[in-house]
């Protein structure tokens, strides 16, 4: 006979069940912690994170209470959209798309950091960063400038392939050159493509209704 596990054992299980199927899933994550702040990550390493977008897919759910959560958000009402727009006028990018590239990047956090040191809302590396003059790769104005103009230097190099010119972004051009300009066999980058593509077109959508 099996003993019945105590209520509080039995949520804590629950609890640890949620977390690890978060972890193993992909796509971004958000949650809103006890200030209201609403918090977006493609790195579920907090165990208030829920899944909110999956990859390749639409947003699940807006967050708290409709119409409310960041994903649900057109871009010109996104977190740092005057940086974006200057950025994307600066290089001739859609609007849209550096937003859904700081959204999968880094979830609107200025201050993100990843283990290989990525910094800022564009995740630029530091070579990244010194390569398009970025003194202070965490200032929102200077990171997301230089981000946008190497993203524009790699849609040039891939003749204007979005899909080519984002793996290139995430996993770095030599990659994609190795490879015979094709995806790199990367899982990374294989599943950060088509979630930067997915969330882009959605953006557009969401301009073009506005």
């Amino acid at each position: 006979m099996h003993a019945r596990r105590p209520l509080a054992g039995r949520l804590a299980l629950l609890a640890c069940l949620a977390w690890t199927a978060c972890a193993q899933a992909s796509g971004i994550f958000a949650f809103t912690d006890d200030e209201g702040v609403e918090h977006l990550s493609n790195v579920p390493d907090d165990r208030r994170y829920r899944l909110v977008w999956r990859d390749g897919g639409e947003a699940r759910a807006p967050l708290g209470r409709p119409g409310k959560g960041l994903l649900a958000l057109p871009p010109s009402r996104r977190p740092f959209h005057a940086e974006i727009h200057r950025a994307s006028q600066d290089t001739g990018l859609d609007t849209a798309l550096l937003h859904a590239v700081v959204t999968v990047e880094s979830g609107y956090n200025q201050a993100a950091v990843s283990p290989k040191g990525a910094r800022g809302l564009m995740q630029l590396m530091p070579a990244t960063a010194r390569r398009y003059g970025t003194g202070n790769p965490l200032d929102p104005a200077e990171n997301v400038r230089a981000g946008a103009r190497y993203l524009r230097d790699l849609l040039a190099l891939f003749d204007n392939n979005l899909e080519l010119a984002l793996a290139a972004y995430n996993a770095g051009e030599n990659a994609v050159l190795r490879h015979g300009r094709k995806l790199p066999p990367y899982a990374e980058t294989r599943r950060y493509v088509p979630m930067v593509v997915a969330h882009y077109n959605q953006l557009s959508r969401q301009s073009a209704s506005n």
